[in-house]
């Protein structure tokens, strides 16, 4: 099996801001490009932080209500510190979340999930900023389609990867459900064999009613 990894799913001609950069320039890019956060790169194109429109709203957030309705909020020292900035390397969000290139899809997710952040910019082994990869581009791969699911399961991963018969499991795919059909010779296979469709790009779900002949499991017997 052959999975999509960031280097082909990521945007290389990414938007960017220099350390230097005023808070009103970092405005002006992220509405102007229509994005959420901006990767901070220094003089050599490496990534040394992230400001995100979290980052920036910070500065309204500090600010009191001029009617005295809402109470000015109690911020932490380093948030106030960030509410007071005017320039990137003082609003950013540091050390950066980074990707590589050659991650698949579910390391980059759950990197995504665990730091709670919508995009992560990606970078070679010298830290350069090489693209950017988002929440969006990852879902692309469920865009697949369904027969180059079921081809790439019934033969990559069926027939060559655990080696059963082409007749003896077939797959079928809708909307990028997979149902799986038919019987194999050992009860431990069955697990396995969801475990390894559910792996596959593109899948939404995977459903199986596997018959087996011998029953290798803890106890078990043949199959009557």
């Amino acid at each position: 099996m052959q999975h999509r990894t960031v280097d082909e799913l990521m945007t290389r001609d990414v938007v960017r801001v220099r350390p230097d950069a005023p808070f009103k320039e970092i405005v002006r890019a992220l509405a102007e490009h229509d994005v959420t956060a901006v990767p901070v790169v220094d003089s050599g194109g490496r990534v040394v932080g992230v400001v995100s429109e979290a980052d920036l709203m910070r500065k309204s957030a500090d600010q009191p209500d001029p009617f005295g309705r809402v109470p000015v909020p109690s911020l932490e020292s380093w948030e106030r510190a960030k509410a007071e900035g005017a320039r990137a390397e003082e609003l950013m969000s540091a050390p950066p979340v980074c990707a590589r290139p050659e991650w698949n899809v579910v390391e980059t997710a759950r990197l995504m999930m665990t730091q709670n952040v919508k995009r992560l910019p990606v970078v070679d082994d010298t830290d350069k900023l090489v693209g950017i990869i988002s929440r969006a581009d990852l879902l692309r791969i469920f865009l697949r389609e369904d027969g180059a699911i079921r081809s790439e399961i019934e033969h990559d991963l069926l027939e060559r990867t655990m080696g059963l018969a082409p007749s003896a499991v077939r797959a079928s795919v809708s909307e990028g459900q997979v149902t799986l059909t038919g019987s194999v010779e050992a009860r431990s296979t069955i697990p396995l064999i969801e475990r390894l469709c559910r792996s596959v790009d593109g899948v939404v779900s995977v459903h199986q009613d596997l018959t087996y002949t011998t029953d290798d499991t803890a106890g078990g017997f043949p199959a009557a």
